[in-house]
């Protein structure tokens, strides 16, 4: 079987003896030794090729390929002083990251439940419903874990380059895998995609904001034509935007399609309550100043990234984190400039 050497991190062997000289004295050569196997353990457990190992270092591919295979001419104490200087900030990088708790998973929150219901009607009658809400609130996960756990459900989330309609549906036929060379026939080929007749199915829009109205108009066709529900998620500020689909007749045929409207600007207290229990918070004062961060923008998002900071501000003491490291965190931020 052939092995790719670009990918392959099996560990080489010497062919004849070691050449000394300056910088391949033997005990470069031994601190290389020790060395290929850290990096090597690393660039299989990432599945970087050695182009991207390199590039990481910040070696050329010839002199990391040769150094790693024993072919490399030149001195070897350089690029092992490069290496481990590499390896150390690898190395604490990834300590902080597995000694810093994980966010929660995902929790049926009261704005879950009804953005879930949402998703659900959209999907089953079929229709398009929009759902606004402010950024942190947790309609993006909840539409996440609605898709994990319904059949025929697909979301794609939309940005600045793909807001038109060309690029929305580029983004739409890699959600529900497409591969489809003629532009053309790119609506039919989602359209026979998605349509399921022994089942409902469900096309999820984030980050909708992005598009615009002509690419928004575009998506409900995939409702007329393939009877596919289609939910619009999209930041508080479009909220204006899609109600003035109302006025006037331009997106009269767009309008009437809308099932329903869920808009949301701030989280309820009881789910930003679950949130922080959730991160194993249950002081009542710590719990209070935490709700009143979460009532700000960016809602449960400002929760979740002042306890991590708090965490990793006292992440040498070996203790949990206590009201004062909360409020430096929050300060530290300075989010509120």
């Amino acid at each position: 079987m052939n092995v790719d050497i670009r990918t392959s991190w099996d560990i080489p062997t010497f062919d004849n003896e070691p050449v000394y000289g300056q910088g391949r004295q033997k005990e470069d050569f031994g601190t290389r030794e020790e060395l290929i196997v850290k990096v090597a353990a690393i660039g299989q457990r990432q599945r970087w090729t050695k182009q991207a190992m390199a590039d990481h270092i910040g070696l050329s591919e010839g002199i990391f390929s040769g150094w790693f295979s024993r072919k490399y001419k030149g001195r070897f104490d350089t690029s092992n002083k490069k290496i481990e200087t590499w390896l150390d900030g690898f190395e604490e990088a990834q300590d902080v990251e597995f000694a810093l708790p994980d966010s929660p998973a995902f929790i049926e929150t009261k704005i879950a439940t009804e953005i879930m219901d949402m998703l659900q009607a959209a999907r089953v009658l079929p229709a398009m419903n929009l759902i606004t809400a402010d950024a942190g609130i947790g309609k993006t996960m909840a539409a996440e874990h609605f898709m994990a756990n319904n059949s025929n459900t697909w979301m794609v989330t939309i940005s600045p380059h793909t807001k038109t309609i060309h690029g929305m549906l580029l983004a739409i036929a890699d959600a529900v895998g497409l591969v489809q060379p003629n532009m053309a026939h790119l609506v039919t080929g989602i359209g026979k995609r998605v349509q399921k007749r022994s089942a409902p199915c469900l096309l999820i829009v984030d980050e909708a904001q992005n598009l615009t109205d002509d690419a928004i108009n575009q998506l409900r066709h995939f409702t007329d034509q393939y009877k596919c529900g289609i939910a619009l998620l999209g930041n508080k500020e479009s909220y204006s935007r899609f109600a003035a689909w109302g006025k006037g007749t331009k997106y009269g045929q767009l309008s009437r399609r809308i099932l329903k409207r869920l808009n949301k600007s701030t989280s309820y207290e009881e789910d930003l309550k679950a949130f922080i229990r959730a991160w194993g918070i249950t002081d009542p004062k710590m719990t209070t100043y935490l709700i009143g961060i979460g009532k700000k923008s960016g809602a449960m998002g400002q929760i979740d990234m002042t306890i991590k900071l708090a965490n990793l501000m006292i992440m040498d003491e070996g203790r949990p984190i206590n009201l004062a490291d909360v409020k430096r965190a929050w300060s530290n931020r300075d989010v509120e400039g």
